[in-house]
């Protein structure tokens, strides 16, 4: 899971799965909007497929870049699960101030 966060915590990566999510991309579909050269598109690719966020396959010369959903969903389960603990915790000081509140007046 760190390899899925480190891979998000880089604008440039982000871009790409954001444009992913609209679909298969070559790489030079992915490079064209990012003003980068093919090689620094090819080493974040690395970066986002060791993470499983991405796969790509290559036919002839054109490599096709596909969004990985399950390397998401672990990240998500886990951030669902901080944040459900966060909204327990919070809940509780919620009540904690209202009843404090009570006895002020």
């Amino acid at each position: 899971m760190d390899q899925v966060f480190k891979a998000l915590s880089d604008g440039t990566r982000r871009e790409m799965i954001e444009r992913l999510t609209q679909g298969p991309a070559s790489v030079g579909e992915l490079a064209q909007p990012l003003s980068m050269s093919l090689p620094a598109v090819m080493q974040h690719l690395q970066v986002l497929e060791a993470s499983g966020l991405v796969r790509s396959e290559k036919a002839g010369r054109v490599r096709t870049c596909h969004l990985e959903p399950d390397g998401l969903r672990m990240a998500e389960d886990w951030l669902g699960g901080q944040r459900t603990g966060w909204e327990h915790r919070l809940d509780r000081l919620g009540g904690h101030l209202g009843s404090d509140e009570g006895k002020r007046s």
